[in-house]
């Protein structure tokens, strides 16, 4: 080890000391040097571990966000963040179980798993037009909407430019709501329709829109 204002070693500057003004100063001042280099260590070591670093994985970035909350990383849970991870789309609670397969992750685990990433917000929920949950994996990044096919369940995210269109629509809805009061403001918002020959096929409602 040594001295980090001087690069001088505790034995060689011992020496020093003990020379020029006796043993017993130069303990003392050496004991000072090594106890300054171990708190010099110490930082560097934390400022290393807990810097963030610009090639941190997005798993690295959810296990940050569940340690952050106090929770265990766990191997369910890591093979579930992978899971969403590596689906771009939103993804149901069966079709995320299914992407387990070999894990000792059973339906149940999956949907707590997510009920308590969800509170978190480290997944955001959306829903199928029949009510089915799906989930997303939610970093902190833009908002991401999508437009869901009613005749196979199929979800499309839309393209950038409309959403940053509906994020900006609704930002200002939502900053209307905060100014009269409301605290906690979030919303959702999906699209549902149906494409090729199954809105070809649907029956006509009747309903007529202006």
């Amino acid at each position: 080890i040594r001295d980090p204002q001087n690069n001088t070693t505790p034995k060689n500057r011992f020496k020093e000391l003990e020379k020029t003004y006796g043993k017993e100063v130069a303990e003392g001042v050496t004991k000072s040097l090594e106890e300054n280099i171990d708190r010099v260590s110490n930082v560097q070591q934390n400022t290393v571990k807990t810097s963030p670093s610009s090639q941190s994985t997005p798993l690295d970035l959810a296990c940050a966000r569940l340690k952050a909350a106090g929770l265990r990383i766990t191997q369910p849970r890591i093979a579930i963040l992978d899971a969403l991870i590596k689906r771009s789309l939103p993804a149901s609670i069966e079709q995320i179980h299914g992407d387990l397969a070999g894990s000792a992750c059973d339906l149940v685990t999956v949907y707590r798993c997510l009920a308590a990433f969800e509170q978190l917000g480290l997944v955001r929920r959306c829903y199928f037009h029949n009510g089915t949950s799906l989930y997303q994996l939610s970093l902190g990044n833009e908002m991401i909407y999508h437009v869901v096919n009613k005749g196979d369940n199929s979800v499309e995210a839309l393209d950038a430019a409309t959403s940053a269109q509906l994020r900006a629509a609704l930002a200002q809805v939502e900053d209307l709501l905060k100014s009269r009061g409301y605290a906690e403001v979030s919303h959702m918002v999906e699209f549902f329709g149906v494409t090729g020959k199954a809105a070809q096929n649907r029956p006509a409602t009747g309903l007529i829109v202006p």
